[in-house]
């Protein structure tokens, strides 16, 4: 029997192998077109940037060595031009151009795919590259030293862009990523991708998105990349990385049947539409397990797996059915690893697959252990039964092993049930009691079961006029960002300020990455509110996912891109100053979930003096990013903010109080606010509130003054049962008991006019006066009541809310001398 093997890399090579394995005495002939075999591939890049120092490495076998071992006919330089099924024989061309003919019993096509290298104006000009193989990478290697390059372009950001992008880095080249997508990484959904765009930036690679290439030009000064927007971008070498193609030129020129997807078809034997001859490896489609449709995967471990499948069917016949591949993948992108498995969101929808996803954030190991890195993990399945349709996760450790446990089910048809059930190793150095996968299984089934109504980070971006908004985070938390238009009432909270949210309207409840969202949630609906949702993965996915990608500075032809700033640390690059080193109090707040190194900040802040540095080392990318907002508004200075394999350090050095605060400085800083409210209007209340948040937005500080009717904003709408004399129980029944029953000022038609007003305001999107007094309090304003007002109105503390002060007239005067704006409403 001789066998014939038409490509010498991943599943021709281990084809070869398996052959010799079961088939002792049969002939073997190996032939590639290139000149080497068997080849880590996946490993280019690497020795591209100098991560992998020997080149040999990469080389798993020689051509002398495989022939020895396997006692195959290995023939390098041999390039397959043309098949002859009729008489079973090919056409093979030589180095050096001869040509020759060989009979094969069986066949087997590895060719493999090629690169797509589109017919761009000037895509063969010198120092433009694609990488494949290993004389590709030899090219690049031997330009980047022959020419000192110190600017890239790569064009492309998937898988193998994305390597190079940081393996260039790792050389000392500036690099620039151009993807005509809205998203590095294809494979994977946007806000996913997100956090990679964000760390993409934080280790100084310039990214332009939704951009494609329309020329390039070759000059003196090197080669100019000319995008669809007419912006420019000087390089000194360009690499092509827009993705490949399968290779069937061969197979169309033998007749065989290509199919829809574009690869060669392949029966569930692997054996083309020719009998003999089969096909493995990324040149074939195959049905995805999930969706029973054809689809090309271009991975090395389904090349290898039907390489040993495909030589048993050439021995034995047709025994060995192949079960077809999912696409499990994973990437290293500088510190972080991104992997997935199964079908992402976007590819479901597109195929217009029913289901439901559910995003988990969790710790790669026990978090009160060492260096507990976070995990983000997404799962996509039925929304009825739960089987698992996909998953993808981002990380710093222990990603891969999460994704092949998931990769397992699903090729096993799992549901996320058997997350749950799913029994894992346990010690804190390796893991929680709750792996993340179990956590994430539990998350998805109270989604199917309705325990957990869930509204995605899209669905917010379009509904967040028509809901309330409820940050149950704490006050802190909540002071260093949130999503605009939101209402701080901390889960601890919840239970006494249950009546600021209201029944008839649809509400979205959030913190950090979904707990306390959740168990907000449930006393809610524990308590009779029907119409409440929780922000699946938190304000952590929802920032990330809304954050702009900030537009890189333009790059002259002779200079060389700067490192940017990172898009996690600051909206505003300007914010991180160089100073004089100081003493600097550090912390280590790594392995802490949010709010923790929120806290731990806070509370060294208030131990610091003014100039005092406080030095932050945190594993919650959320505090990072949110860190230079924080600054901004509390008059700290944001010192200095990086990233280290997914430690994130932050120096804080506190400000000046009397600079920021004015109650706490002179009267000349003059930035206070302070507002009388004496009236209970709805209207004028409404516009106090309002007046109020816009200059606590700012960082001022303000004080409203609430005397005689303008009490009445300030009662609970369930008050304790207190004792009161004639009097007072004459204004109780005369006067308004809460915010609930305030009147307009005109046109209030027997209390039609304030529901009228508050129907307008709720189908506008508008704020409650309940909603807006909530938001005054959460930024900080303070509420003073007149303590002769509620004495001559008998109006006790208990009937205010908890957080109001009582003081009088000196109080008052006092807040209004350090201010610049007094208004009387």
């Amino acid at each position: 029997m001789k066998y014939v093997i038409v490509g010498g890399v991943a599943g021709g090579a281990t084809a070869a192998a398996r052959l010799r394995r079961i088939d002792e005495m049969s002939d073997i002939l190996l032939l590639e077109k290139g000149k080497y075999i068997s080849y880590a591939n996946c490993g280019l890049p690497y020795y591209i940037g100098g991560v992998i120092a020997e080149r040999e490495k990469l080389l798993v076998q020689t051509p002398a060595s495989f022939s020895q071992r396997f006692r195959v006919d290995v023939r390098v330089e041999n390039e397959v031009i043309a098949i002859h099924p009729q008489n079973k024989t090919i056409t093979i061309r030589t180095a050096d151009g001869r040509e020759y003919k060989e009979a094969y019993d069986k066949l087997l096509l590895s060719p493999g795919a090629t690169p797509v290298r589109p017919p761009l104006e000037g895509i063969d000009s010198e120092g433009i590259f694609t990488l494949r193989n290993v004389e590709d990478t030899d090219h690049i290697k031997s330009y980047l030293t022959e020419h000192a390059v110190k600017r890239a372009v790569v064009v492309g950001a998937g898988f193998i862009g994305l390597e190079m992008a940081e393996n260039l880095r790792h050389a000392g080249v500036a690099v620039s990523v151009v993807e005509m997508g809205n998203q590095v990484m294809a494979p994977i959904d946007f806000s996913m991708a997100a956090p990679v765009h964000q760390h993409l930036i934080q280790k100084g690679v310039s990214l332009y998105l939704e951009e494609g290439v329309t020329h390039f030009q070759r000059t003196e000064q090197g080669i100019t990349v000319f995008l669809k927007s007419g912006k420019t971008i000087p390089a000194d070498m360009v690499l092509l990385s827009i993705g490949v193609r399968p290779a069937t030129a061969l197979a169309k020129q033998a007749g065989l049947k290509i199919g829809e997807a574009g690869g060669i078809w392949v029966d569930e034997y692997l054996e083309t539409s020719e009998k003999d001859i089969y096909a493995v490896g990324d040149a074939i489609e195959y049905p995805h397990p999930l969706t029973g449709k054809p689809w090309l995967n271009y991975l090395a471990n389904p090349a290898n797996r039907q390489g040993r499948i495909v030589a048993d069917n050439m021995v034995f016949g047709n025994t060995v059915s192949y079960e077809g591949a999912i696409g499990t993948s994973i990437a290293k992108v500088f510190d972080m690893t991104v992997a997935s498995t199964g079908l992402a969101a976007k590819r479901l929808k597109q195929w217009n697959m029913e289901y439901q996803s559910s995003v988990t954030h969790s710790a790669s190991h026990a978090g009160y252990y060492p260096d507990a890195l976070p995990l983000t993990l997404k799962l996509t399945f039925h929304p009825t039964t739960g089987k698992l349709y996909g998953a993808q996760c981002i990380g710093y450790e222990g990603v891969d092993k999460r994704i092949d446990q998931i990769a397992g089910l699903i090729k096993q048809g799992g549901t996320v049930y058997d997350l749950m059930e799913t029994e894992h190793t346990y010690a804190p150095p390796f893991s929680s009691a709750k792996d993340p996968i179990a956590i994430a299984g539990y998350v998805a089934s109270n989604i199917i079961s309705g325990a957990m109504p869930v509204i995605t980070w899209r669905e917010l971006v379009e509904q967040k006029k028509e809901v309330m908004l409820v940050d149950t985070r704490t006050a802190e938390e909540y002071s260093f960002g949130t999503i605009s238009g939101a209402v701080n009432i901390p889960l601890d909270d919840i239970r006494e300020r249950i009546t600021e949210i209201p029944t008839d309207k649809p509400v979205v409840l959030f913190c950090a990455v979904g707990l306390r969202g959740y168990l907000t949630q449930r006393i809610l609906m524990g308590r009779g509110y029907k119409n409440v949702r929780n922000l699946s993965g938190g304000y952590k996915l929802y920032s990330a996912a809304v954050a702009p990608v900030p537009v890189p500075a333009e790059i002259s032809s002779q200079s060389t891109p700067a490192v940017q700033p990172t898009v996690a640390s600051q909206p505003n690059p300007a914010s991180v100053v160089s100073a004089p080193a100081k003493e600097t109090l550090k912390i280590n707040a790594c392995g802490l979930q949010c709010p923790g190194p929120i806290m731990q900040v806070k509370k060294a802040m208030d131990t610091l003096a003014p100039g005092e540095r406080v030095e932050i080392v945190a594993t919650d990318a959320g505090f990072a990013r949110d860190a230079s907002a924080w600054c901004d508004t509390t008059g700290n200075q944001l010192i200095d903010i990086y990233e280290e394999k997914g430690r994130h350090t932050v120096v804080i050095e506190k400000g000046d109080p009397a600079a920021v605060c004015p109650s706490a400085g002179s009267v000349a800083s003059g930035r206070g606010k302070t507002f009388i409210l004496f009236s209970d209007d709805l209207d004028k209340a409404l516009a106090t509130f309002v007046l109020a948040n816009g200059a606590a937005a700012t960082g001022q500080k303000v004080t409203v003054f609430f005397t005689f009717w303008g009490l009445n904003v300030l009662k609970k709408v369930q008050k304790p049962k207190v004792q009161k004399d004639i009097f007072g129980k004459m204004f109780g029944m005369m006067l308004p008991s809460s915010s609930l029953r305030l009147k307009l000022s005109q046109m209030n038609m027997f209390g039609m006019g304030s529901k009228m007003m508050r129907f307008l305001m709720k189908r506008k999107g508008v704020d409650s006066l309940e909603s807006l007094r909530a938001q005054a309090l959460a930024q900080g304003v303070e509420f003073i009541a007149c303590q002769m007002s509620m004495d001559m109105m008998g109006i006790s503390r208990e009937e205010l809310l908890d957080e109001v002060t009582i003081g009088g007239v000196a109080t008052y005067m006092e807040r209004a001398d350090k201010a610049n704006v007094n208004l009387f409403i």
